[in-house]
């Protein structure tokens, strides 16, 4: 019985997309879904099953950090029957060169989180994507002539710190951007024979100090969340 999600079984599709901030799961159900129904409320966490043309979809919300996804996409994985998880989130730039509104598909996950070690004795600080939701993004990108980025991203456990150097475990691996869920949804994957890719529009570029206004948000989140619902399709 899940903890933290209280659909009932039967309700949670077998394809979730998993953006951080529980009102924009609801943002993108009430625009892009239809017959949208929320299932689980639980903490304000919102997740809604409804159709997106024709195919059956879940929208629910990760929350911030390793810890939060680590509990939810769990619990989709193993409570639910969720085949497949594409997280839908914002990052922030390391190089100038990678400009707001610029969308990553996540090649491999990078991070000083133990997730990994301590929750399935999965040694390194590196995961790669897991299953085929990775290869029918960047196929879903080529139909729809849209130009994506793909590489490594840092899964940083920290939002603020004191040093303003790179991370090693960036320099290491040469993580083009940071966010904060991507390790510990590929570790759930990964241990329970799951499919999980991570989806990410640059929000702001961090030695530039550019970044996307709250009020245009949204707006520009739309190119990826189109592109997620339809590789959702072929999922």
């Amino acid at each position: 019985m899940s903890v933290h999600i209280k659909a009932k079984k039967g309700e949670i599709a077998s394809v979730v997309l998993m953006p951080g901030d529980p009102l924009r799961a609801k943002f993108i159900a009430e625009n892009w879904l239809e017959d949208a129904v929320l299932v689980s409320s639980t903490r304000n966490v919102y997740y809604y099953t409804g159709t997106y043309k024709g195919k059956r979809i879940t929208i629910g919300a990760s929350g911030m950090g390793c810890a939060s996804i680590g509990i939810y996409s769990f619990e989709l994985f193993n409570e639910y029957d969720v085949d497949c998880i594409i997280r839908i989130g914002t990052a922030g730039s390391y190089y100038p060169e990678i400009g707001v509104y610029d969308i990553i598909n996540t090649d491999i996950a990078c991070s000083e989180s133990t997730y990994a070690e301590y929750a399935f004795e999965i040694p390194g600080n590196v995961l790669k994507h897991v299953g085929n939701a990775y290869d029918v993004i960047n196929e879903t990108a080529a139909v729809m002539n849209m130009n994506i980025r793909s590489g490594a991203v840092h899964s940083s456990d920290i939002f603020y710190r004191k040093s303003k150097e790179l991370p090693a475990v960036v320099k290491e691996h040469n993580c083009l951007v940071v966010e904060m869920e991507a390790f510990a949804l590929f570790a759930n994957a990964m241990y329970l024979g799951k499919s999980a890719a991570t989806l990410l529009t640059v929000s702001d570029v961090i030695p530039t100090g550019e970044e996307i206004s709250a009020d245009d948000r949204e707006r520009s989140l739309k190119p990826m969340i189109e592109l997620a619902l339809e590789s959702a399709l072929k999922l």
